[in-house]
């Protein structure tokens, strides 16, 4: 029977860009930015990586479709090298492959990177459909705005909230992580927002406003990984470890039948279930330190606390009113200030992410410091809410 990787795997360190409009950049240089903060913080010589993994959703112009732009940009000289693209889950499928390749006892020690120069895509969120763009292939359903708004209307629907109940919660979303990210050096965005700015701001696709929606920024983030057996050889203590990382991809269901009402994201349901069993985890409210969550959108954020199971369904528009999910909360969610205040380069989102929880574990997030970090989780929404992908990474100290 499969016994999952938890504490299998640990990581040695970890690295992020600063994420931002980085035309002074290139995807080279922001993978070089990530990998050099990593190799530092894991104490160890390149020529001891064994094999690594790239993660590039849509930047075609700059990676390409090999793993020979990670090779070169690092000098990686004869080792296994894989590009990974799983839409928005891209930077957790590459950290999987890299864990599982240690779990497997291939290699020694593995490297996960994720990168994406999204600016010099073209894309802008609200693709035109012009035939043969990069936006055809990312979004033939149309724009992102419009397919995750069908998830309010569909929450309001199902649960009777009136419309300005649900305006104020999906604002305060936006408000919280405005209110993270200022105290986040490698933010893109770093200026806290008012509440009457946020809610009066100019609509994409209702009820979506301008802050409701997250950036299009560049960036990259990186992790290095081995047992656990190795971190202890290398002097490593306090160890932060993999509980699980799981995923799940639509295969039809909520398009090709009635059975879906378009106020919850299955495929986060399933990948959660998975996730917590790999982990050991019977409550995640009470168990979970620390939530990094897809927020594309605020509406996507409020919905996934009850497809992670923190709220109950019906209430999580009361406990993000009610400061549940605020930096200073129960359970706090994007402390670091989420892909509201990163902005989402497609490949680098899910390992920065992780990056945000080891370093709360070790203790060094700084102002944004939580107090006493047992478990982290990730969460990645690729897609939108009817057709997608879910992926889930649990990280925490070895032991818990």
């Amino acid at each position: 029977m499969a016994t999952g990787i938890k504490d299998k795997v640990a990581i040695l360190g970890m690295g992020c860009s600063k994420f931002g409009e980085r035309w002074d950049s290139g995807s080279e240089a922001l993978m070089l930015e990530a990998f050099s903060e990593a190799l530092g913080d894991a104490g160890i010589e390149k020529s001891e990586i064994g094999a690594a993994w790239l993660g590039s959703a849509l930047d075609r112009i700059n990676v390409g479709n090999s793993a020979i732009p990670l090779s070169t940009a690092l000098r990686l000289e004869g080792i296994p090298v894989t590009r990974v693209e799983n839409m928005c889950a891209t930077g957790t499928e590459a950290l999987r492959g890299a864990a599982y390749a240690v779990a497997a006892g291939v290699v020694d020690i593995a490297l996960a990177i994720g990168v994406e120069k999204l600016k010099d895509t073209g894309y802008g969120g609200l693709p035109v459909m012009t035939k043969g763009t990069f936006n055809d292939l990312w979004m033939p359903y149309g724009s992102a705005p419009a397919g995750f708004a069908q998830l309010a209307a569909g929450y309001r629907a199902r649960y009777g909230i009136s419309k300005d109940d649900l305006k104020r919660s999906i604002g305060r979303v936006s408000w919280k992580s405005h209110q993270n990210g200022a105290k986040n050096p490698k933010a893109h965005l770093r200026k806290p927002v008012d509440m009457d700015t946020i809610l009066n701001a100019p609509i994409i696709a209702e009820p979506l406003g301008v802050f409701d929606c997250c950036g299009v920024s560049d960036g990259a983030a990186c992790a290095i990984v081995a047992t656990p057996e190795i971190a202890r050889a290398l002097g490593k203590h306090d160890l932060v470890t993999i509980k699980a990382i799981q995923l799940s991809a639509s295969a039809g269901r909520e398009q090709g039948t009635g059975e879906w009402d378009g106020s919850y994201v299955q495929n986060t349901r399933n990948a959660a279930k998975s996730a917590y069993i790999e982990a050991g985890i019977s409550n995640p409210r009470r168990e979970l330190s620390a939530l990094e969550v897809h927020d594309c959108f605020s509406i996507t954020e409020l919905v996934t606390m009850e497809d992670l199971g923190v709220s109950k369904d019906g209430h999580a528009w009361r406990d993000v009113l009610d400061g549940v999910f605020d930096g200073d909360g129960e359970i706090p969610c994007q402390i670091d200030g989420g892909l509201k205040c990163f902005g989402h380069p497609v490949g680098a989102s899910g390992l920065r992410m992780v990056y945000e929880h080891y370093l709360q574990l070790n203790g060094r997030a700084g102002a944004r410091q939580l107090k006493d970090p047992k478990l982290g989780l990730s969460h990645n929404l690729g897609g939108v809410p009817y057709n997608g992908v879910c992926a889930i990474s649990i990280v925490g100290l070895e032991g818990i």
